[in-house]
């Protein structure tokens, strides 16, 4: 058995396990980096593995366990590479996600524009340069209710967690899921920011509006266009925070969200 080191992910250490046959991924999480946006919870990730281990999406979750303080997760290697292109079939794996009904003990998402309010100004208050003044002054205006409806949302469904075969779509890293608003998830995956940090290069609006259509939901993509600005403020005061705790590559991602507010 040899074990390769898995450089994707930006938190955890990972590495895949080549045994011959059936490859698995080992995940060590990382306990001493808090992040303000995305939850680390090995927990988290092995509840939803197994929950949604039988709709097709999701690696089989085979242990998962403690060593001393750290937690890990072992699952079988799911096949494929980073999401680049089929912004549709996106769009049909989130819509799918977000129509399964599960029982699961998850935290509360973001829900509305006072709550996404409320988390920008907690990652802004932590930060120190003069930029934080301009993104303050930025704040987006108006008031949207929260949504009735809450779903299942993995909460960082980016190009770097969607992996792409000739099988289909994988969705891996389920460390920071929640019962919230699809919104969230719509988000995370159009973000100009992330898909600029994962695949090079933001989406085209072509491709969002594409991506939105395919997504079926007119009540839910209406919602999405409206808490957009909100979206983006909070997007980008994230990337501010990495900017000033050492990942320069956020910079043009930071631009990106300003742009699309």
């Amino acid at each position: 058995m040899r074990f390769e080191v898995q450089y994707g992910g930006r938190t955890n250490r990972v590495w895949k396990v080549l045994s011959g046959k059936n490859d698995s991924v080992l995940k060590l999480y990382c306990t001493g980096f808090h992040n303000p946006l995305f939850r680390n919870d090995a927990r988290l990730e092995a509840n939803c593995l197994r929950a949604l281990g039988s709709f097709g999406f999701v690696p089989n979750l085979r242990a998962a366990g403690s060593f001393g303080n750290d937690s890990w997760v072992y699952y079988d290697h799911a096949p494929g590479a980073p999401w680049r292109d089929d912004v549709d079939g996106v769009a049909l794996l989130l819509r799918k996600l977000h129509q399964i009904p599960v029982s699961l003990n998850l935290p509360n998402g973001c829900n509305g524009s006072d709550d996404l309010d409320q988390h920008a100004q907690r990652i802004l208050s932590t930060c120190r340069s003069g930029e934080k003044a301009s993104l303050l002054a930025m704040r987006p205006q108006g008031h949207i209710p929260p949504i009735g409806d809450l779903c299942l949302i993995h909460g960082d469904p980016v190009a770097g967690n969607i992996l792409q075969s000739a099988a289909g779509l994988t969705l891996i890293d389920w460390q920071c899921p929640a019962l919230g608003d699809p919104c969230e998830d719509l988000a995370m995956f159009l973000s100009p920011a992330m898909q600029q940090l994962y695949r090079g290069a933001p989406l085209s609006e072509a491709e969002v509006t594409q991506f939105l259509a395919a997504y079926g939901q007119p009540e839910i993509t209406e919602r999405y266009r409206v808490l957009r600005p909100w979206l983006a403020w909070r997007m980008a005061a994230y990337c501010l925070w990495r900017i000033e705790t050492g990942a320069p590559d956020y910079a043009p991602a930071y631009e990106l969200e300003i742009a699309a507010m």
